[in-house]
């Protein structure tokens, strides 16, 4: 079982909001999203694992049980090129949960008029493997985002 916990700050407002037909649709796999709180932060781990993928504007953590987290910072956010954010890990990197992986400024994101909203998805995952998934209310980072069986 593992436990996923917000990489970020905000209001969990579930995928059917997210402005992108492929997270909304659940094409990548079920979860939930982050409108962020509109400041320079930094996205933490959601887990302890390892970083498979890193892109300046999406990360992936696998943990021990094979379970892979995409943390994705904004929407449409790769036509950024990267700019706004700072990478504070490598792609191999063992993290654990809460720590910082990337710096970003949501506010800015929305100037260049992209949506700051961050979709964290469970790879590979089913629909009825995940539980307690929040997808309303305020969360803070390292709160509860679903629990994956």
């Amino acid at each position: 079982m593992t436990t996923v916990t917000s990489p970020l700050a905000g209001r969990a407002i579930g995928l059917a909001a997210v402005p992108d037909p492929v997270f909304s649709g659940a094409m990548v796999g079920p979860g939930t999203a982050i409108d962020p709180e509109r400041e320079p932060s930094e996205a933490v781990a959601p887990m302890d694992g390892i970083i498979v993928s890193l892109h300046p504007h999406a990360f992936v953590v696998v943990d021990e049980s094979g379970h892979g987290v995409l943390t994705h910072l904004g929407i449409d956010t790769v036509q950024l090129n990267g700019e706004g954010f700072e990478l504070l890990v490598s792609k191999g990197d063992t993290v654990t949960r809460g720590q910082s992986i990337v710096r970003w400024n949501p506010a800015a994101v929305e100037a260049a008029g992209k949506s700051p909203v961050c979709p964290i998805i469970a790879l590979e995952a089913t629909a009825g493997s995940l539980s307690a998934l929040r997808d309303n209310g305020d969360v803070k980072a390292g709160d509860g985002l679903f629990t994956w069986n």
